[in-house]
Parts: C-alpha cells; structure tokens; sequence
C-alpha cells in the first residue's frame, strides 16, 4: 500500500515544480508588466521553495521503503530546495536591489541549473516506479 502513495507524493512534487516553472511564471511575466512580474514572482518564490522542500522531504519518507536510491534522489532534492531558499535567493535578491546585472544574471542562471537538476532527479526516481 505505501508503493503508490509514494508515487502520488513523487509525483505530485513533479507536477507542482513543473507547473510552477513552465507555467506560473512565464505566465506572470507574459501576463503583467516586468516591473509587476518580478515583484510577484519574488513574492512566490519563498512558497515555491517551500513547496520543494516539504513535497521533497515527505517524499523521501514514503520513498525510502520503496527505493533507497530515490529516496536519496528525492533528499538530495529537498536539500537543494533548503539551499536556494535560505542561502541562494537572497543573494539573488541582495544582487537585483544592488543594481548588480551580472551578479543577478549568474546567480538567477544558477538557480535555474539546479532546478533542472532537481527535475531531473525526481523525474528518475517516478520512472523507476514503471
């Protein structure tokens, strides 16, 4: 019985980190104007770490029973999430109110690597449930 709410947990962390990056915010920032976009999107990105970090760790619990190597996939993930959410995003922030565009560019650019990261690793970890 722990098999396919392990999966639903897996996945539902997927779909949440796929509907938010290729859906949310591209949206928002189609959708108002760029100034707007990024106020909001800076608002949501706490709640979307947050999201990665639980959704990760409850997971990795369900999980472990299952597959101890996604388990670890899926851990690995959540502290990726506690990382960008405690120590990447507010270097992120800190660059952007300084006026810091390289700055910003790469620290942005590295939080979008690890995402794809953490996608890919969580993607692994549902495919080897088939």
């Amino acid at each position: 019985m722990l098999e396919p709410i392990a999966l639903l947990a897996t996945a539902t962390l997927f779909g949440g980190m796929l509907l938010y990056s290729f859906g949310f915010a591209p949206f928002v920032f189609t959708s108002l104007p760029a100034e707007d976009a990024g106020r909001l999107i800076r608002r949501a990105f706490p709640h979307y770490y947050a999201f990665v970090i639980l959704a990760s760790g409850l997971a990795t619990l369900l999980v472990l029973a299952v597959d101890p190597l996604s388990a670890g996939l899926l851990a690995a993930s959540a502290a990726l999430g506690i990382w960008a959410r405690q120590g990447l995003m507010p270097a992120i922030n800190a660059a952007r109110d300084a006026g810091e565009k390289s700055k910003f560019g790469r620290l942005h650019g590295l939080s979008v690597v690890i995402n794809f990261i953490q996608l890919g690793a969580i993607g692994f970890a549902l495919v080897r449930f088939l």
